[in-house]
């Protein structure tokens, strides 16, 4: 068995959080470490998540600096990032070790979208292809990656948007990622609130706007991030 880290940046996920966590049990149980990096919640996210981490942390906001926390802090050679709804495929960690034997310093997993908009499975379909065809992924994807190569790298830039994005352009001198199967299941709850079509136009944007060379902290207003007023 190959044992991985698995490192989740929370905020205010609230009760939904133990029920994101419940499926990650198994893995715990059979030797995988779980990291959680609270950003400053204000609900009872942190609260919900006792007795169901190996490690809960405190670190700046923003999932860049969470991530790199939980890195920092991590026992195991592989890395995998996961975002607070994504669920992971039950058989992770054996197309992980499968991956790695095969030679692949990182990857990510195939995404299925949940939610009521019809146009999510196309979404993901468009999502799993682009991330084959460019060699580049998101965090939904729950990006893999070990750990030696991570440090190499300096993890994830200090970004508050496009921190995916950016590790992927960096990772591919290192090889393609490798695309497993899964799926990983993440929520489709920002394009069912704002509009399937609204947002996929928004992400296009953003995107060629972040190759392009505009200020991250800019394209994250855009987005929808705000800074907290304490």
């Amino acid at each position: 068995m190959t044992p991985v880290s698995i490192i989740m940046p929370i905020l205010d996920e609230g009760p939904a959080l133990a029920g994101a966590l419940a499926p990650l049990q198994a893995l715990r149980a059979a030797g995988h470490e779980l990291i959680l990096v609270d950003g400053g919640s204000r609900d009872t996210g942190p609260q919900q998540a006792e007795g169901l981490c190996d490690r809960l942390l405190q670190a700046r906001r923003g999932r860049a600096a969470q991530m790199n926390a939980g890195a920092a802090a991590a026992r195991h050679d592989i890395l995998l990032f996961l975002h607070a709804d994504t669920r992971l495929p039950a058989d992770a960690p054996a197309h992980l070790a499968a991956a790695l034997a095969g030679g692949h310093g990182w990857g990510r997993f195939n995404v299925r979208i949940e939610g009521q908009s019809a146009l999510l499975p196309l979404i993901a379909l468009m999502m799993n292809w682009r991330s084959r065809l460019t060699g580049m992924a998101t965090g939904d994807q729950a990006i893999f990656i070990r750990r030696d190569l991570f440090a190499q790298l300096g993890g994830y830039a200090d970004l508050p948007i496009m921190e995916d994005l950016d590790l992927s352009r960096r990772l591919r001198p290192f090889g393609p990622p490798a695309c497993l199967p899964g799926p990983a299941i993440t929520s489709g709850r920002r394009w069912d609130r704002h509009g399937a079509w609204k947002t996929i136009f928004l992400m296009w944007r953003l995107r060629a706007a972040f190759y392009l060379g505009a200020d991250p902290h800019h394209l994250a207003e855009k987005y929808g991030y705000a800074p907290r007023q304490d």
